[in-house]
């Protein structure tokens, strides 16, 4: 059984939006849902954060497993500052960091998961899809399964959809999952994991600087799956 399929059941054909940003964690979820008979709808964001490549490789991804749908909302939300990914004079930290780290963007899921909430409702789905993970994540309070929960009863008040009886599902596949189970989950589902870009501050080429707390997240991953790693670094 592939980790990520052990707790979720048969889409049989229903539509669902997966939150996509095109790393590893996104990537992996959306093969899960797609190979468990999910109609996917794929969402990605332009938010203002410090590099394109990530869309890139969403873009890709999308594309090569199949979704039903891509689109990418533009979102600039580095209008409201804060965080190392949406604002260049805030360096990213390339050392392990005690709490929440800069690169916490304030209330990105809530948006995100709120903007899919509303693509979900015109689509009829009733499903929506995120990478979220509580095991190897950088502490951010909007991965936490409490978090998700309330955001799932919020939705479940807040909806003609669900009002009139389409209850709302927010799914986590990967919420319990360890990195190095996360890269073995994409492995099974034949993914190529070199496509996907996970690094906070990866160049224009989508090649990775090895050294902020996703790449040495990434790289625990695969070290401790006894998967070589097929990232591209920055030489």
């Amino acid at each position: 059984m592939i980790a990520g399929l052990a707790h979720l059941e048969a889409g049989a054909g229903r539509p669902a939006v997966v939150l996509l940003s095109g790393g590893l964690d996104s990537t992996t979820t959306l093969a899960v849902a797609i190979r468990a008979g999910w109609r996917c709808y794929a969402l990605s964001f332009d938010y203002g954060q410090r590099h394109r490549a990530e869309l890139d490789a969403a873009a890709i991804v999308a594309a090569t497993l199949g979704a039903s749908q891509h689109r990418t909302l533009c979102l600039d939300v580095s209008a409201f500052a804060g965080s190392a990914l949406t604002d260049t004079g805030i360096a990213v930290p390339e050392t392990e960091l005690a709490g929440i780290p800069p690169t916490y963007v304030p209330a990105r899921n809530t948006v995100f998961l709120a903007l899919a909430l509303a693509w979900a409702e015109t689509l009829g789905a009733s499903d929506i899809f995120i990478g979220a993970n509580a095991l190897d994540y950088s502490g951010y309070p909007d991965c936490r399964p409490d978090y998700l929960a309330a955001f799932e009863a919020m939705a479940n008040l807040a909806t003609k959809a669900a009002v009139e009886g389409a209850r709302v599902s927010i799914r986590a596949p990967l919420i319990n999952l360890s990195k190095a189970q996360i890269v073995s989950t994409g492995l099974e589902l034949g993914l190529d994991l070199a496509t996907t870009v996970s690094c906070y501050q990866a160049d224009a080429n989508g090649r990775a600087c090895g050294r902020c707390d996703s790449c040495r997240l990434r790289k625990k991953g695969f070290a401790e799956a006894g998967q070589p790693d097929p990232t591209r670094y920055r030489g």
